[in-house]
């Protein structure tokens, strides 16, 4: 049985602008390799509602997982559980558990819950809460959609919430072979080789070194036996 499959959808003009780099996919695709889903796609949108809308429903739509980053914080801007309510057909307003855990982390910091840091407690209906514990403004999974935040330690945090409760498949293994041969080289009997190997996937990626032409070769695949079988004929194939 297949595993799993997922998208992500990351969502903020900073990182279409360039300010800000994304490392959210990069930890998300080692977590979900992990659990045993398959991240297939990704995609990043600016803060525009109809972007966002569009995009939640065709990759929620696509596969059975859909993670977001970005856009549930107090600013104007932060547009995304709106959005994401309204893709998914469902209403949205301030919800009382999602306050209480802002009202006690205010008063446990001393600050004020105001009407912008209140905006981050507006959950769309029927959505369960994904924790917290860096800044207690909860995300949320409606559906099959997973919404986080966009900052790396409280998107990271999120994700530790959600994954358990998630149903994976098994894991992805890989193994690296380095071949001090350029890819023209390799490529013919590569290719016989993933012919032979079809539950497997083989990635060959250039680098150079001293002035020649080398390759990565990585094989990907959930059968430890077989990617070891793999591997062993690669070694074969392309003595050092």
């Amino acid at each position: 049985m297949p595993n799993p499959t997922a998208a992500m959808l990351v969502i903020g003009d900073e990182i279409l602008s360039g300010r800000t780099r994304d490392s959210n996919m990069h930890h998300l695709a080692k977590e979900l390799t992990k659990a045993g889903i398959d991240l297939r796609e990704a995609r990043v949108v600016a803060d525009d509602a109809a972007a966002i809308g569009a995009a939640v429903k065709e990759l929620s739509g696509a596969h059975d997982h859909l993670f977001t980053s970005g856009g549930i914080g107090p600013t104007h801007d932060d547009i995304t559980a709106d959005t994401v309510a309204a893709a998914l057909g469902r209403s949205i307003d301030v919800r009382a558990d999602a306050r209480a855990l802002l009202e006690a982390h205010y008063a446990r910091t001393g600050g004020e819950l105001n009407a912008a840091r209140l905006r981050m407690a507006r959950i769309p209906e029927d959505a369960t809460l994904i924790d917290n514990p860096i800044s207690a403004a909860p995300g949320f999974t409606l559906d099959n959609v997973h919404v986080l935040a966009g900052v790396p330690a409280i998107f990271e945090a999120m994700l530790a919430s959600v994954l358990p409760t998630l149903t994976g498949g098994a894991p992805l293994m890989s193994q690296s072979i380095q071949i001090f041969r350029g890819e023209g080289e390799i490529a013919g009997p590569l290719r016989d080789l993933a012919g032979r190997f079809p539950d497997l996937s083989f990635g060959s990626y250039p680098f150079q070194r001293d002035g020649a032409f080398c390759a990565n070769v990585v094989v990907r695949g959930s059968d430890a036996a077989r990617l070891d079988a793999a591997v062993a004929e690669l070694h074969r194939l392309f003595p050092e």
